[in-house]
């Protein structure tokens, strides 16, 4: 299985990848303002390459339960200096965290590889105009509703066989809008118009979803659902974290984290323990 985001290539199977966050944001739920200084957001992400991750993602706008969109300057003046800056210090692709095809095309213009999208449930096709243009690799995230109304009392018939229809339904439209398989991975949205319990039916149902032979993509560093099985604040949430992740595998191939060394670790020491069992 391949993923191809302009000149990298990732051949499956392979380790997971560990894609790590930097929010250029004040808001955001984890660590909003500890990177809003392009200077820092840049010193934290090539931490994060040297603490293992393979991937930088890189996001202008929080995207957490009720956050409030910001306009475009505002989103490009955070992301594009950040963006240029890492893609010229590392090899590391580079993520923008966008749902604006203005704000891909300019981050990709200014040396990003990937748009990592939580707008998959768009109904235009200008963003996957964009990301066929620039030969970007996508991830291609569920959501039900927006980040103002998702958490407002969302339903499912069948979490994973709903978010499996969605998935299939948008590969079919995104082949029509010329962006190629092997650039698409999957993200199944934990944490996005779903419930504490949705989430778990998803982490349970990943295994469903590979079959649409696309890497998944598994963002479950921090996220509230943890805090409502074991009680905890944002910042004490790593150890769920962990647990996700590392049950996650092998049918997640790429996690993204804040917490880079600790995720690396771990989830080397489940596929090793993974691949002595097989």
């Amino acid at each position: 299985m391949l993923f191809q985001a302009r000149q990298f290539r990732f051949e499956f199977p392979r380790p997971a990848l560990v894609m790590g966050i930097v929010n250029v944001t004040p808001d955001s739920f984890s660590d909003g303002g500890l990177f809003i200084d392009p200077a820092a957001a840049v010193a934290h992400g090539l931490r994060l390459v040297a603490q293992g991750a393979e991937i930088l993602d890189v996001g202008g706008e929080s995207t957490r339960p009720g956050a409030t969109s910001v306009s475009e300057s505002e989103e490009l003046k955070r992301v594009i200096p950040v963006i240029r800056e890492l893609a010229s210090r590392t090899k590391t692709p580079v993520s923008i965290d966008t749902q604006k095809p203005t704000i891909a095309r300019a981050a990709l213009e200014a040396g990003a590889s990937i748009v990592n999208d939580i707008a998959a449930n768009r109904t235009d096709e200008a963003m996957w105009r964009v990301v066929a243009e620039m030969e970007a690799g996508y991830v291609c995230m569920h959501m039900q509703g927006e980040p103002q109304t998702m958490q407002t009392e969302p339903h499912y018939d069948d979490a994973v066989s709903d978010v499996a229809e969605f998935f299939d339904h948008r590969l079919k439209w995104m082949a029509a809008c010329g962006v190629p398989e092997t650039h698409i991975a999957l993200d199944p949205g934990i944490g996005f118009g779903k419930t504490a319990e949705h989430n778990l039916q998803l982490l349970a149902g990943l295994g469903t979803l590979g079959q649409f032979n696309r890497p998944l993509v598994l963002g479950v560093s921090r996220k509230s659902f943890i805090g409502k099985i074991v009680d905890a604040r944002p910042q004490e949430r790593l150890p769920g974290s962990l647990a996700c992740a590392c049950l996650a595998l092998p049918d997640a191939q790429i996690i993204r984290a804040h917490d880079v060394k600790e995720t690396v670790q771990a989830v080397r020491v489940a596929e090793a323990v993974l691949k002595a069992r097989s």
